[in-house]
């Protein structure tokens, strides 16, 4: 099951953001590394905090994780939204700091002035602050970026697909993605963990995914509204009719109102694209009138004649036809 961010920090999914930042500060004091260092499920429950932070902290990411979930981290077909830090993707907030960029204030995190943080990681750890043998600096592993190109259906539904990612040295690994349903085209997903490897025992880089979605041969989307053009006969245009449509959740039955004309479009709700926030979009079918394909030349004649008949004295259809 995903990792519920709001449930790492605690708090509430109206939480304001200065709730998200006290949780996450008291929290942090809680399980870091540093206090804790022989004990790896507080280091293991410090990078959830930190991750969870990451997210809720920024207003963006929350709004997309609010919709998308766990797996869909700093979405956005482009935009301000879209960022993820420092590189082609655009600027935004540090990957652990407060709203403006920076990293966390270490003093405020552990109490603010008077030697706070100097005595929780120096005096406190035997006095070992001012010296001792300094550890290797640890650097965190570079990000890794790939395109992947995802069917239609794939993207309306969600599911797992794999992704070959290039590590470095021709090196090629290939790795399983969850895609989220309801995904839009030109998307953009981090994986946490998944890019270069970190020096000195620095944290492995991210994995930043560009979606692109395949064209599907009939249904078109725009946003979260699905379109597809609906064939119907002229008996059925004429004494309305009811149709079956195939939609990504079921076979439907639409109601064609009698009298239809071709170019009439029929709204189905709920029937397009859904999230799994339980955001819905709709269905829209555009009805296309099909005639008879002519094989009875007589029966034609009498086609023609009866729409001949039922047309005397109606107005002009093009009458409001201007340039």
């Amino acid at each position: 099951m995903a990792e519920d961010y709001y449930e790492t920090l605690g708090v509430s999914r109206t939480a304001s953001a200065e709730d998200i930042r006290k949780a996450y500060r008291e929290l942090a004091r809680k399980y870091h590394p540093d206090l804790h260092p022989d004990d790896d499920s507080a280091k293991e429950k410090f990078k959830q905090v930190q991750n969870a932070f990451d997210v809720l902290n920024d207003p963006s990411k929350r709004e997309m994780y609010d919709r998308y979930g766990s797996s869909f981290e700093g979405v956005g077909p482009g935009g301000p939204q879209g960022g993820w830090g420092g590189g082609p993707f655009g600027g935004g907030a540090g990957a652990s700091g407060f709203p403006g960029g920076g990293e966390i204030d270490l003093e405020s995190l552990f109490g603010g002035g008077g030697g706070g943080f100097e005595q929780i990681f120096g005096r406190a750890a035997g006095g070992r602050a001012g010296g001792g043998r300094r550890r290797a600096k640890a650097t965190p592993g570079q990000d890794v970026q790939a395109r992947i190109e995802i069917p239609f259906r794939l993207a309306i539904d969600g599911g797992k697909t794999d992704v070959r990612v290039e590590r470095g040295g021709g090196k090629t690994e290939t790795i399983s993605v969850t895609i989220p349903q309801g995904v839009p085209d030109g998307a953009r997903m981090r994986l946490r963990g998944q890019g270069l490897p970190g020096g000195g025992g620095g944290p492995a880089g991210d994995l930043l995914l560009e979606v692109h979605i395949q064209p599907h041969p009939v249904f078109h989307r725009h946003g979260d509204t699905l379109e597809v053009t609906l064939p119907i006969t002229l008996p059925e245009a004429i004494e309305g009719a009811k149709v079956d449509v195939p939609t990504p959740w079921g076979t439907i039955a639409l109601r064609i109102p009698p009298g239809t004309s071709g170019g009439k479009k029929l709204r189905a709700g709920g029937m397009g694209v859904r999230h799994a926030n339980g955001a819905k979009g709709d269905l829209i079918a555009e009805v296309q009138i099909v005639l008879p394909d002519g094989g009875d030349k007589a029966a034609a004649e009498r086609l023609l004649e009866a729409a001949q008949a039922a047309q005397a004295g109606a107005s002009d259809p093009r009458a409001g036809l201007r340039w």
